[in-house]
């Protein structure tokens, strides 16, 4: 029997003829767990490989062999008779010790469910967006990869983050729905500030996630507005310079510069971009009462030429709301004024107004059935986009762009539009 040689003595088997040969042996029993069942096999062998196989084997193969195969329970016993230790201990002491991949495969998996079960067990897990969130997390190799370097639990802060920006994850003290600076959320999620940052594993989740909510797409945007713009759509400020909102005859009550700069812009009919920077250096109160919101600024560009001070408070949200323009709105609606929304006939223009109802009580403007089907025939739409919405204030607005497929921008209305802001 022999004896366990020292690792020098292991020298002959780094050579050409078992280089190929072991390392096709810890491939297999890495594959199998170690189990030493089956052959290894080398094709297009060199002659110092064929002849190490007939010294394993005691088989004579040709020179014109094109494929060796060899035993695993032979090529083990061979080491252990040579050298005193087996083919697993061998290759251990040649090149460390063999993964056990069906082992590493099995607690992967295990990872993999216990981190989906602690996300469907969140209070949002009934609706749809978010069912597809995870879904798509899940298949397309994104959680598999959060597993493999240990950093499954991100998937746990971002569901966190967006229970806490859908309204049911409770408040962050001293911060208000809005009014959320990005850092503050990383660190109240992950105690990392800045774990929110552009281009972060925690902040592709979340954007992920927001992209679904928002049904305009399950895509996150590559450029920094787009990026920005979902932030904004959740309430969160992710940089309160770019952060704003597009103004017309809004004037203001306070003291202050940026009052002053609205109520000179006012007087002159003059359009006016605050920033969410601006609106918080000091108590901004819109002075109109009654505000209409639209969302294409080519009708505040148009009220501005024809109207000047002579039109009513106009607030654009140019798309999505920002948070500096929930910001302005929520001040004007706290001192008693009354908004009149309103936003592309389309399904993002639905949830957007949907939600300023809900978060504003605004009332719609020019959003009805008739609305859409008037504007619907005077001039060529583009397809609907994207999941359907609903239109509560007006259901039968909802149903009638299900049923004709088609998208009616704002502009098309504009001729009605600017008549509603003619101050009388």
């Amino acid at each position: 029997m022999a004896t366990e040689r020292e690792p020098s003595a292991y020298d002959e088997l780094r050579g050409e003829g078992w280089t190929r040969l072991l390392a096709a042996a810890r491939r297999r029993l890495e594959r199998t767990g170690g189990a030493l069942d089956g052959d290894i096999g080398l094709t297009a062998p060199s002659e110092a490989e064929r002849r190490t196989v007939i010294g394993i084997t005691g088989r004579y193969r040709p020179e014109t062999v094109k494929r060796l195969a060899v035993p695993l329970r032979d090529l083990d016993g061979y080491l252990y008779d040579r050298y005193g230790t087996g083919l697993l201990q061998t290759l251990g002491r040649l090149h460390g010790p063999l993964r056990d991949r069906p082992a590493e495969r099995a607690d992967e998996q295990a990872r993999r469910e216990q981190a989906l079960k602690s996300a469907h067990a969140s209070r949002l897990a009934g609706q749809g967006w978010f069912a597809a969130w995870l879904e798509r997390i899940a298949a397309d190799g994104t959680l598999t990869r959060l597993v493999r370097r240990g950093d499954a639990a991100l998937l746990d802060a971002a569901v966190r983050v967006l229970e806490r920006l859908t309204g049911d994850g409770g408040r962050i003290p001293g911060h208000a729905v809005g009014a959320l600076p990005l850092p503050v959320l990383a660190e109240w999620a992950t105690g990392d500030t800045k774990a929110l940052v552009p281009g972060t594993p925690l902040e592709q989740l979340v954007l992920r996630g927001l992209a679904r909510r928002t049904g305009d797409s399950a895509v996150v945007p590559r450029d920094r507005v787009g990026r920005r713009a979902l932030w904004d759509s959740a309430g969160v400020i992710a940089d309160d310079l770019a952060s704003q909102v597009l103004v017309l005859n809004i004037g203001a009550e306070g003291d202050t510069v940026v009052c002053d700069w609205l109520r000179d812009a006012a007087d002159f009919g003059i359009p006016f971009r605050l920033t969410l920077h601006q609106l918080a250096t000091g108590p901004v109160v819109p002075a109109a009462r009654t505000i209409y919101v639209c969302e294409n600024p080519a009708v505040l560009r148009a009220a501005a030429g024809e109207l000047q001070d002579t039109g009513a408070a106009l607030v654009c949200t140019e798309g999505v709301p920002s948070a500096a323009c929930h910001r302005l709105l929520g001040a004007a609606v706290r001192a008693g004024a009354r908004l009149h929304w309103r936003a592309d006939f389309d399904w993002a223009g639905l949830r957007i107004t949907t939600d300023a109802v809900a978060r504003h009580g605004a009332r719609p403007w020019r959003m009805t059935a008739a609305d859409y089907t008037t504007a619907l025939g005077e001039g060529e739409s583009t397809p609907l986009a994207g999941p359907p919405a609903a239109s509560p204030w007006d259901p039968q607005l909802a149903l009638a762009m299900e049923e004709s497929g088609s998208a009616v921008m704002e502009e098309r209305l504009l001729s009605v539009l600017l008549s509603d802001l003619t101050r009388t």
